[in-house]
């Protein structure tokens, strides 16, 4: 069976509730994200970051949670990072998603027994990636890519060919208050970001 890993990219984020601490509000997404990873089956788990915001990485993650330092927050600094680790696969996914399903991410990998690069696209018209996914080595057709603006038809537009890309079912990121409108307070999962939003506040 291929090793797989699934990795949190703890990026910046530029957008935040009012009334809300930017920093608290940024880590509530991340220990969510982290949270569900958590509950991954079939995949190991890890997060990345910048060197500046290890401290993020040390506040969420779980004992055994590898981490990444990365020299930028972009997927493929993440797939660099994962060079001769012993993995096959690797999925890139943005750490302000913390209702995503499992399933979600299970169905971005799925596509890599057939191709080697797959991606899933924020819900809505505007840029932006939820995840990406590549065998590993990558590609060396594959662009350098931004979660915030990057859209699957450039990735595809890269490929020596259409089909080399796979695009899975999009979900949602928080990154403007028309997002905070879809969390659906019966899906279970985001407590510390529901916390959050509810004013009692993150746990800490």
């Amino acid at each position: 069976m291929a090793r797989r890993v699934v990795v949190a990219l703890l990026g910046p984020v530029t957008w935040s509730p009012p009334g809300i601490d930017p920093v608290d509000w940024r880590a509530a997404l991340a220990e969510d994200v982290v949270d569900l990873f958590a509950t991954l089956n079939e995949v190991e788990t890890a997060v990345a970051v910048t060197p500046e915001d290890r401290w993020l990485a040390d506040a969420v993650v779980w004992p055994d949670t590898a981490v990444h330092e990365v020299p930028e927050p972009t997927p493929n600094a993440v797939f660099a990072a994962l060079a001769g680790t012993g993995y096959d696969q690797a999925a890139v996914v943005a750490g302000d998603a913390p209702d995503v399903p499992g399933l979600t991410i299970g169905k971005l990998l799925r596509p890599l027994t057939t191709r080697p690069v797959a991606v899933a696209p924020v819900e809505g018209d505007g840029p932006g990636l939820l995840g990406v996914a590549a065998r590993l080595p990558v590609p060396t057709w594959l662009p350098p890519l931004d979660l915030d603006t990057a859209r699957p038809a450039a990735v595809r537009a890269a490929a020596p060919r259409p089909g080399d890309l796979a695009v899975t079912p999009a979900w949602r990121r928080l990154r403007g208050p028309a997002d905070l409108a879809f969390l659906d307070p019966a899906v279970e999962g985001w407590e510390t970001t529901r916390a959050l939003l509810s004013g009692s506040g993150r746990p800490r």
